[in-house]
């Protein structure tokens, strides 16, 4: 008994560097993705170095929940395949422990990463969504006046274009303004003037445009008539509350990823007769089915990573990848037929742990029993002809 819990905690040791370097990995990975998409409000809209930053901590639970189980899965197989290759998988053999006695560590590891991942799926996803779309709501408010780029036509105010010939950023003077009012149905007005100033008030979400010395042609498209005035000033308000709910930086109701357990299960209560209650359900199952796959992924990696055909680190990164890639691809799929109605949303979610934990299961008695699987036959000479390709 000493000797194997000598062995397992031994073994979950090996698990452990893996585990964090891949996380390091895939979490860089994800954030450089995400850092395209914020580049936008950093140019347009001169977005701080902080609320970026604050961006990117926010939007880290919602790719938490993919990366910890990918993370788990990795350092379950390299550590095994750093067992296989320096031998000491055969070596336990020699003395007696089977592939079995070297689960417990394995599970206890996957248990880790499903609760860590339940954490995520369960507190901090939803959460860190609705504070990320808060926070990029304030923030493209408070600097809606920087998003107006000289010599281009803004299309951004609904029903309205509008064109800055030059933009003075210290007192927000504008020069050479013309606007395309389509607001009232109907009715189309256009506005010019020599120079403009834009007045902002932020918390009220309001912006007011005023315009100096110009002229303003109203038509009036139903009964075919045409007004031409002058005028020394011009207000035009923009109320942005329409404007920034229908856009991307809308504060829309609660979307299903953004709702926590308790919201869940309220919103499957109010829409039992609704066409989203398939959406909701499914995403409560999600909530569950994610988490648990760290123990599916966790059992696949045990048989492959002890596979000699597979002693090179390098086969096991791109065996990893491929193996959550199918999972990835599954769980696509269930979350397609189950939005359509094709299957139920449980099968749905849970179904790709299902066909992989049982693919798993197989995996495992075959190498604990040494005896020759065909999937790892195939698998080495896939990866081969993929790599020459």
């Amino acid at each position: 008994m000493r000797i194997g819990g000598i062995i397992g905690r031994y073994v979950f040791r090996e698990m452990i560097p893996p585990f964090f370097l891949n996380l390091a990995l895939f979490t860089f990975v994800f954030l450089m993705a995400k850092i395209l998409d914020i580049t936008d409000l950093i140019i347009n809209y001169g977005v701080s170095v902080s609320s970026v930053m604050r961006m990117l901590v926010y939007f880290v639970p919602s790719f938490l929940v993919f990366v910890l189980p990918m993370s788990i899965m990795m350092g379950v197989l390299l550590a095994f395949l750093r067992l296989s290759h320096d031998h000491e998988v055969v070596a336990l053999k020699a003395a007696g422990f089977s592939l079995y006695r070297l689960l417990p560590p394995v599970f206890v590891f996957c248990l880790v990463g499903c609760l860590l991942t339940g954490l995520m799926t369960l507190y901090g996803s939803p959460r860190g969504r609705v504070a990320f779309k808060d926070l990029l709501y304030e923030t493209a408010m408070s600097n809606v006046d920087r998003g107006l780029k000289e010599r281009t036509f803004n299309d951004s105010f609904k029903g309205m274009m509008l064109y800055v010939n030059q933009i003075d950023p210290k007192d927000k003077r504008l020069t050479d303004v013309f606007i395309e009012d389509r607001q009232t149905p109907g009715m189309v007005s256009t506005v010019i003037a020599p120079t403009g100033k834009l007045f902002s008030d932020p918390k009220k979400f309001r912006f007011r445009l005023t315009l100096y010395n110009g002229i303003a042609n109203r038509v009036d498209l139903q009964n075919k008539m045409v007004h031409a005035l002058s005028f020394d000033t011009y207000d035009v308000d923009l109320d942005l509350h329409q404007v920034f709910s229908a856009g991307k930086f809308g504060r829309k109701a609660k979307k299903e990823k953004e709702m926590t357990l308790g919201e869940l299960r309220q919103a499957l209560r109010e829409a039992r007769n609704d066409s989203t209650y398939g959406a909701i359900l499914m995403e409560y199952h999600r909530k569950f089915s994610i988490p648990f796959a760290c123990f599916v992924l966790g059992l696949i990696a045990v048989p492959l990573g002890s596979q000699s055909l597979f002693a090179k680190r390098s086969f096991g990164m791109v065996l990893g990848l491929f193996c959550f890639l199918i999972y990835y691809v599954l769980i696509s799929a269930g979350w397609i037929c189950g939005e359509s109605g094709i299957i139920p949303p449980a099968v749905g979610m849970w179904g790709p742990n299902v066909l992989l934990g049982l693919l798993g299961i197989y995996l495992l008695i075959g190498t604990a029993r040494e005896r020759p699987i065909g999937v790892f036959f195939f698998l080495p000479r896939i990866l081969m002809w993929l790599k020459s390709s």
